[in-house]
């Protein structure tokens, strides 16, 4: 049955996409197979990750963001991610971004999935990857994922996208918010959205401010470190450094879309020419392992330890009787010996 969906997605059929997709989020056995035999048709697509507070509007700007790109390449195919915020009754996703896209499925060569956080922090889902890595193998040549709009915690985008992009907009009292987050030192593209709101300009010339600001500390440090090897830092400095330009929409009136799509793509073929793709595609590729390695480990512990022997290690720290270091150790300790005796 696997097989047989993986034939029709490579076909272009969207029900056998939809029906992967569904597989893999839910972490089936036959999306886990799926995802091990289409990862190795993947690395082509332009993953763009947009993250921002609440109410910066980045729905509306990935909607015309979309239209831009379909018109722009129209032989690439558009695949959007929407993590949405988890209903508290059911888990699932509340499909606000879907609702607000409802003008782009007219469009075949448009997919749009939306996914539940649950609870997951720094505003992505724990599958989004491997949705992202679905849709890449499925040859969509741009996927744009919108983070959940968690505001501070939004910084896991940058270890997925090769594009971020933060938006903000005036009068939210985020700027200040967002470089103690440190959303700013992940952007590689600022937006200042709805900028026909007062104070629009004023926000941009913050943010470009910040922005030198940042760009010159780094090419200071730099130097120095570079110095302190005796090397010539004017000659080490590299020219192609990415310095994040800071853009004005008002993405319901599709003013400034054509500028951030220049943006976005100028970026790509920076990051081709300087090498920076391979890097960004390898560090992914590390946190994924990271985040399954992580997780088995998590399950053979489980598999090992008695839940009895939690819930008592658990009543002693409780009762102060022990701390909760040295019940970890002791649980880390009866899993060590326990592998130990079933490898013998």
């Amino acid at each position: 049955m696997t097989s047989a969906l993986i034939d029709s997605l490579r076909k272009g059929n969207r029900l056998a996409l939809s029906r992967i997709l569904s597989q893999v989020e839910n972490g089936t056995d036959a999306g886990i197979a799926a995802l091990e035999e289409l990862f190795l048709e993947t690395g082509t697509a332009h993953k763009i990750g947009i993250t921002g507070p609440p109410g910066s509007g980045k729905s509306t700007l990935v909607n015309a963001l979309t239209r831009e790109l379909r018109r722009r390449e129209p032989e690439k195919k558009v695949a959007i991610i929407a993590v949405d915020p988890s209903s508290p009754f059911t888990g699932g996703a509340i499909l606000g971004d879907r609702v607000r896209m409802l003008d782009l499925q007219d469009d075949k060569q448009i997919f749009i999935r939306s996914m539940a956080s649950r609870g997951a922090l720094g505003g992505l889902a724990e599958q989004t990857e491997a949705l992202s890595q679905v849709f890449d193998a499925a040859g969509y040549g741009f996927i744009l994922i919108e983070t959940v709009g968690a505001g501070q915690s939004e910084v896991d985008v940058v270890n997925l996208a090769h594009t971020t992009i933060v938006v903000d907009a005036p009068g939210m009292g985020d700027d200040i918010q967002s470089i103690k987050a440190g959303i700013l030192e992940i952007a590689d593209i600022l937006v200042v959205n709805k900028a026909d709101r007062p104070g629009a300009d004023q926000s941009v010339s913050y943010l470009k401010n910040m922005v030198e600001m940042g760009y010159a500390r780094s090419i200071n440090n730099r130097n120095h470190h570079l110095e302190d090897f005796h090397e010539n830092p004017v000659e080490a400095t590299p020219s192609a450094d990415w310095i994040p330009p800071v853009l004005k929409t008002v993405a319901s009136e599709y003013q400034g879309i054509t500028e951030l799509t220049n943006a976005i793509l100028t970026h790509a073929a920076h990051l081709r020419q300087s090498g920076q793709w391979h890097a960004k595609d390898q560090a992914a590729i590390r946190t994924n392992i990271n985040h399954q390695l992580i997780a088995g480990l998590l399950k053979d512990f489980h598999q090992n330890v008695p839940a009895e022997l939690v819930d008592s290690l658990v009543e002693k720290a409780q009762k102060r009787a022990i701390s909760p270091n040295a019940a970890v150790r002791d649980l880390l300790a009866y899993n060590r010996n326990n592998t130990v005796e079933s490898s013998e």
